[in-house]
């Protein structure tokens, strides 16, 4: 594998680990300021209103919670693949360049712009992920009523 490649994979990692990281941040956050606002209901209101501003506070924590658990499933399963995975069968870790886009195959982070080229974040499990795993060169296959053409893997 070249240093181009390495350096490649790696700039494609690093930008999908912060977009792990913001999300895990943002999470953080809201089950914080979600119980902020739970305490301060605890403290200035009473009766109905006190409980619906709790039960209110508490789904916002719960669906951050879950958020939360999902961010960290995303980091985690980035932090499984090897950076420097050389291969020439598309697996995660890949970086597949098609006719119709280039796709990193790690986590669903999206766009991104590595030395002025696009590639989509995808993940493994994702559909399109799905249909590139374990496909080589030159390989196709119909995807949203286009042919998908595999003309690179590294």
């Amino acid at each position: 594998m070249s240093n181009l490649e390495a350096s490649l994979k790696s700039k494609l990692r690093a930008r999908c680990l912060v977009f792990a990281e913001e999300r895990i941040a943002g999470a953080r956050q809201a089950i914080q300021q979600a119980q902020v606002s739970a305490n301060e209901e605890t403290k200035s209101s009473s009766g109905d209103k006190y409980e619906t501003g709790r039960a209110m506070a508490q789904l916002e924590i719960e669906n951050s919670t879950g958020q939360l658990a999902e961010a960290l499933k995303l980091k985690q399963a980035l932090e499984q693949i090897p950076p420097d995975r050389e291969a020439s069968v598309i697996q995660p870790g890949s970086v597949v360049y098609t006719n119709q886009g280039n796709y990193y195959i790690a986590i669903s982070a999206g766009k991104l712009v590595v030395d002025g080229i696009t590639y989509i974040a995808i993940s493994p499990e994702s559909p399109i992920g799905a249909r590139l795993l374990k496909l080589t060169i030159g390989a196709s296959f119909v995807f949203n009523n286009k042919v998908l053409r595999v003309e690179k893997v590294e």
